[in-house]
């Protein structure tokens, strides 16, 4: 409790311990720090004052990248697991900056030696199982077909290196996916080029296995038609050669579609897993979720999940915002849940009508844009 002998919502709480409402209402279904009350009839979390240290421990032990497991042995295990979990995590760490170290000192060495050539290859260094997981979430929003052989650039997955991140981006129209990447290091830019989705996937097959790949792109001339890409782990390497796919330029603003998003009035948080098997199993048929309204705030309570000839199915799931039903294609809506991470999915809704964001509850980095459509 403070000191007016009341407990804070979570809004409240979230600002004085520095995370965000969602944030706690995740940590809360994973057990990790339980309100200190929740209301039987309105589902509203209360937390107290004595719960603000454990709160700012598990912000700067998540800060510092420490998985949700460990840190729990941290939080709540005994002494001795808690010390040998943060050793390990520290000789990880200390790898992962010696490495890192040398990659830019290796930079270094190059930009001493000549002056830096801005126009020509700029050079980014990621995880390779993080690129492979970044192209799996895109890829599935890239066009196929009819569609793909009259725009070819809604049949490519875009490389961007630009404000020191390596996006990747697919559209077709109906779902926009956005995967931002955070390199080790990386020089030069900013680059955009366009990939074709199967060779985006060919990448992603070398890159798993490699644990720090350098991404090139290699200057285009103006006016030239072909993109290439180059992928260099240790000794190895692998490449495009040149890819006729287009001028990036004819890829949709994907900025101006995110920016342009109406203001989100519901926000529903489910089982990811659950929720994919539920609307595949509606046998191709178009689907509706549908929540009840709560009295204020946020609830936990039923999103219910109907269409073809199969029972509803009512998922568990908390939610804010009014009462809302809300119909999607399958083919549209299941590989958008199949890309996340995690054991949660957030839909951030604006209208029945309105592009909707469907995320994982804890990835801020990948964001999927997902079209609706009319509830029959």
């Amino acid at each position: 409790m403070n000191e007016d002998g009341e407990l804070w919502g979570i809004g409240a709480f979230a600002r004085r311990a520095g995370l965000t409402p969602s944030a706690l209402r995740f940590y809360d279904d994973c057990g990790v720090l339980r309100p200190d009350r929740v209301d039987a009839a309105t589902g509203y979390r209360r937390y107290g004052s004595g719960q603000v240290e454990r709160a700012v421990r598990l912000r700067h032990l998540r800060a510092a990248g420490l998985p949700l497991v460990d840190v729990e042995t941290v939080l709540d295990g005994p002494e001795a697991a808690a010390r040998d979990v943060l050793r390990a995590h520290l000789e990880r760490t200390q790898r992962a900056a010696e490495e890192a170290r040398a990659v830019v000192e290796g930079f270094l060495r190059e930009a001493s030696a000549e002056p830096a050539d801005h126009g020509g290859t700029a050079r980014a260094r990621v995880d390779g199982a993080e690129l492979a997981s970044a192209v799996r979430q895109v890829g599935p929003a890239a066009a196929v077909g009819a569609l793909a052989a009259e725009h070819p650039a809604l049949g490519c997955v875009l490389l961007e290196l630009v404000d020191g991140e390596m996006r990747l981006v697919a559209t077709d129209r109906y779902r926009l996916a956005v995967r931002a990447l955070r390199p080790e290091a990386h020089e030069g830019g900013p680059r955009r080029l366009l990939l074709a989705a199967d060779t985006a996937r060919r990448m992603a097959q070398w890159a798993v296995r490699r644990r720090l790949v350098e991404v090139g792109f290699p200057a285009v001339a103006d006016g030239a038609d072909t993109a290439r890409v180059r992928l260099r782990s240790g000794t190895e390497s692998w490449g495009t050669g040149d890819v006729g796919v287009g001028e990036p330029r004819e890829f949709p603003n994907y900025r101006l579609m995110l920016t342009g998003l109406a203001a989100v009035r519901h926000r529903v948080i489910v089982d990811r897993a659950a929720l994919r098997d539920a609307v595949a199993d509606r046998g191709g048929a178009a689907v509706s979720l549908a929540v009840g309204a709560e009295a204020d705030g946020t609830a936990e309570g039923v999103l219910e999940v109907s269409g073809g000839e199969a029972g509803p199915d009512g998922l568990r799931a908390i939610r804010t915002g009014p009462g809302l039903r809300i119909a999607f294609d399958p083919a549209v809506l299941v590989p958008a849940l199949e890309a996340g991470v995690g054991p949660d999915v957030l839909l951030e809704i604006a209208a029945p009508d309105q592009p909707v964001v469907v995320r994982s509850a804890d990835q801020g980095s990948f964001t999927m844009v997902v079209m609706p459509v009319r509830d029959r």
